[in-house]
């Protein structure tokens, strides 16, 4: 099976990465509890939406033995109302997030705190919508940082992050201009981005992880421990 890797991100939660070639019908067949699955499908899902799908839940399985208390194989994972992952059967502060784009499904599962991953396909997408999704002083720094570096894979890192940022908060209504702010940083290869998360009328400082998990892609992650 193509689990690509596991990491751990801390005593606590692990990040998990697939690498996507199998066909549905072959992730059907290695899916725990698939009957169970079948219904909990999206009903549009095209056949590659619906291998993303399933890779992504074959992933959240993998790493269920990976936590300090594993979880049992019963477990599934659900979709609330808003399309937010969660696992039923599991320890109420067991948290899950997913992320799929191409060929790669990501997942980040956690036993105590938040946590947001995203991956993301890079493409100029990104850049095309940047004024939808950046605030001024973050459209200044990435113009800035583009006149050396390509910007299709930058704008998407921003993108990406920001979305890592957003299912960490786990809230609906968030503006990703107002409410998810990412804070001037040097582009590389892999890092970390400081953000800030306005909710409530409340700040809170955060450090988004990113690196690059295969040639045209772009990972980010959060993970914060409970206390």
């Amino acid at each position: 099976m193509p689990l690509h890797s596991v990491q751990r991100l801390s005593p606590t939660a692990v990040l998990g990465l697939w690498h996507l070639t199998e066909t549905p019908e072959a992730l059907w067949a290695g899916l725990p509890n698939a009957a169970t699955y079948q219904p909990l499908l999206p009903a549009r899902a095209d056949a590659r939406r619906e291998a993303q799908w399933l890779a992504g839940r074959r992933l959240a399985h993998a790493l269920f033995g990976e936590l300090p208390t594993p979880l049992p194989p019963e477990t599934l994972v659900q979709n609330d109302a808003t399309g937010r992952p969660w696992l039923l059967g599991a320890p109420a502060d067991t948290v899950v997030s997913l992320s799929h784009s191409g060929e790669w499904a990501a997942a980040v599962l956690a036993q105590g705190g938040r946590a947001g991953v995203d991956i993301e396909l890079i493409r100029d997408k990104a850049q095309r919508l940047a004024g939808k999704f950046l605030a001024e002083n973050e459209w200044n720094h990435a113009r800035a940082a583009t006149a050396d570096i390509a910007p299709d894979a930058h704008y998407s890192l921003l993108w990406s992050a920001k979305e890592a940022l957003y299912k960490l908060a786990a809230q609906r209504g968030i503006i990703f201009r107002q409410q998810l702010l990412l804070h001037e940083f040097s582009p590389a290869t892999s890092g970390e981005i400081p953000a800030t998360l306005v909710l409530g009328g409340a700040e809170t400082r955060h450090r988004i992880c990113y690196t690059q998990p295969a040639p045209g892609y772009v990972l980010t992650y959060c993970h914060e421990s409970a206390g």
